[in-house]
């Protein structure tokens, strides 16, 4: 008996520390693909070089999916990622933007993507430290840095042979400088990381998904640029409505701290 728990041991702590290296290994292949991106976008094939972001994306939500489920989280782990969202999410985006269309304003151009790229940094490092800050998990303080580069990321793969020149060339500047503010913003935006499938009608939640894969195989392009933009756009919208909507604890201090007049003796 003794033998055979022996046997078992070294297996088991083989298995450990690959549970410990799996989710590095995601973590590693979303920092090949920021580095892919660079190389391509360098080379200008902006069609090969975008989707590269859109990969790292779905690789930087396994990895802490597989990490968490695993219980193989680390501190190791965690600057790992960040070390690799910031090639990908910061400096891939930013290079892509310049030698695709930001190029052609010479240092505006390339002081624009540095924004971009400084946002990014920001933005990690807030979050490495506000997150066990945070008490509500829903919700991230400023616009996730995966979701910025997929703005620049999908529009360039929607037009990889780049904007007129002119005044339409201008519409580049924003392409970066509205995700990069929104990225050190303290709007709200809304996190899928505790969203799951336990719903309680899994067959719809199973459909919505099989309906969203068949939108990006069948329109790849505009489907992206759809769900990107609609991200971006749907933290301003909670914002404003949030400034709209009136509350409820203002609503009852406001009754009850209107005076109540009396309409004194009637005359008979």
């Amino acid at each position: 008996m003794i033998n055979v728990l022996r046997r078992r041991d070294p297996e088991q702590r083989r298995l450990r520390r690959g549970m410990y290296l799996l989710p590095s290994l995601f973590t590693l292949a979303n920092m090949f693909c920021g580095y892919a991106c660079v190389i391509f976008a360098m080379r200008g094939e902006f069609s090969t070089a975008a989707p590269f972001i859109g990969v790292a994306v779905v690789l930087d939500l396994l990895d802490g999916r597989i990490a968490r489920m695993t219980g193989a989280t680390s501190d190791f782990g965690r600057e790992f990622d960040s070390l690799a969202d910031m090639i990908s999410f910061g400096i891939a985006p930013a290079v892509l933007g310049y030698a695709w269309g930001l190029y052609t304003f010479g240092r505006l151009g390339w002081a624009v993507g540095f924004l971009f790229v400084s946002a990014a940094g920001i933005r990690l490092a807030r979050f490495n430290i506000q997150t066990n800050a945070n008490p509500d998990k829903r919700y991230f303080v400023g616009m996730p840095s995966p979701a910025a580069a997929g703005v620049p990321a999908s529009t360039v793969f929607l037009l990889p042979q780049g904007l007129p020149t002119g005044w339409m060339a201008a519409l580049a500047l924003p392409l970066l400088l509205v995700p990069a503010a929104l990225m050190v913003s303290t709007i709200r935006y809304r996190s899928f990381k505790t969203f799951n499938l336990n719903t309680r009608r899994p067959a719809s939640a199973l459909m919505i998904v099989a309906l969203g894969i068949a939108a990006i195989v069948t329109y790849p392009q505009w489907s992206l640029v759809l769900v990107s933009y609609t991200y971006l756009v749907s933290g301003l919208v909670g914002l404003v409505w949030s400034r709209l909507r009136p509350r409820a604890g203002e609503d009852v201090q406001q009754v009850v701290s209107e005076p109540i007049v009396s309409e004194g003796p009637r005359e008979v």
